[in-house]
């Protein structure tokens, strides 16, 4: 029997990408359709309204389709099983949205992810970011605790993607040509900042805060509901972060860059989140660019892919779920139009 595993194995190596991908989803291909997979994640505790949350429903006839409508007796909405989610008034079926799936969790770029899922590119960036949106939901429930380890990075202000011709945006500056650079050396305002924390359990925050420097008031905006009250901070030596931790009566140990506490060198230390830091550039560097009022979502997308402890088949299914259950009313013009510097002041 190992033989022929191990023959198995051998075959699976020389597939390319594109195959791996569709071996993987017939592997673990579930047998149920679409309408009954998100039944089983969506009403998992039993049958309720995706607009109020009002478990008043009842059956209400079928679609064309033989698909089960709903009705809500508190909010009178009628709905079926697909209304507010991520695969609303889409008509792909359950083996093109594990591709997809699949496609995310290796960071594939939209092109190749649209070749993979036989569907147009501008499909695979709604996708991508009506994905990401749950993401960050699901990010909002996130607490660090242990020891904690904290810094900053930053990327150039980018405007990709904002093109001239909209009606709601104006660039603030002439546009840099592809693979340009900021005018002014070391940080400036023409760099966001993107404070980061990350505890040894395989947990991160991340986001977009300000312009330039971080300040006291960006880092309380983005970690005062993040850090656990018992967490041992560790950063540089930034005296921001001490007063940080004084005001939020957290432990706090502090370092020079690349160095570590001699005498606790195994527990204190930030080398966590400077490997994080790298890690994070080398998984934004094949965008090309990431436009900036898209980039918290490219930050948890990171965190999910990258650095969460789970295995890749357990990500699979926590992506899978939690995407196909939780609410959605984005559109695609929600995505476009969103604000070009999401900062939290």
């Amino acid at each position: 029997m190992s033989i022929a595993v191990d023959n198995v194995l051998s075959l699976y190596e020389k597939l390319d990408r594109k195959e791996k991908i569709e071996f993987n989803s017939r592997m673990t291909r579930s047998d149920s359709s679409m309408e009954d997979y998100i039944t089983e994640v969506r009403f998992a505790n039993g049958k309720c309204c995706p607009h109020c949350g009002s478990v008043a429903v009842v059956k209400n006839g079928n679609r064309a389709d033989g698909t089960q409508n709903y009705r809500c007796k508190d909010c009178h909405s009628q709905f079926n099983i697909k209304s507010n989610s991520i695969v609303a008034h889409t008509h792909k079926n359950m083996d093109v949205w594990q591709k997809f799936i699949e496609c995310m969790l290796q960071g594939l770029s939209l092109r190749k992810t649209a070749e993979i899922c036989s569907i147009n590119r501008n499909t695979a960036f709604a996708w991508r970011h009506k994905v990401l949106d749950t993401l960050q939901n699901m990010a909002n429930d996130v607490i660090l605790d242990g020891i904690v380890e904290m810094d900053e990075t930053f990327f150039a202000v980018s405007y990709k993607g904002n093109h001239k011709n909209s009606k709601t945006f104006k660039m603030p500056r002439k546009a840099h040509h592809h693979g340009g650079i900021a005018t002014k050396r070391g940080i400036s305002k023409e760099k966001v900042c993107v404070p980061c924390a990350v505890n040894r359990s395989g947990l991160s925050v991340a986001q977009v805060s300000n312009l330039g420097h971080i300040t006291i008031k960006e880092l309380h905006a983005v970690f005062d509901t993040k850090i656990a009250d018992t967490a041992e901070l560790c950063t540089d030596k930034m005296s921001s972060y001490k007063t940080f931790a004084a005001e939020n009566g957290l432990n706090i140990h502090q370092f020079k860059v690349g160095k570590c506490d001699k005498s606790d060198k195994n527990s204190f230390h930030i080398q966590h989140i400077n490997n994080y830091h790298s890690t994070l550039k080398g998984f934004m560097y094949p965008f090309k660019g990431v436009s900036t009022k898209y980039l918290n979502n490219y930050l948890i997308w990171h965190n999910f892919v990258n650095y969460a402890g789970e295995t890749y088949t357990e990500k699979k299914k926590i992506l899978m779920n939690y995407a196909f259950s939780y609410p959605n009313t984005v559109l695609r013009d929600n995505i476009n139009n969103r604000d070009p510097m999401p900062l939290v002041t």
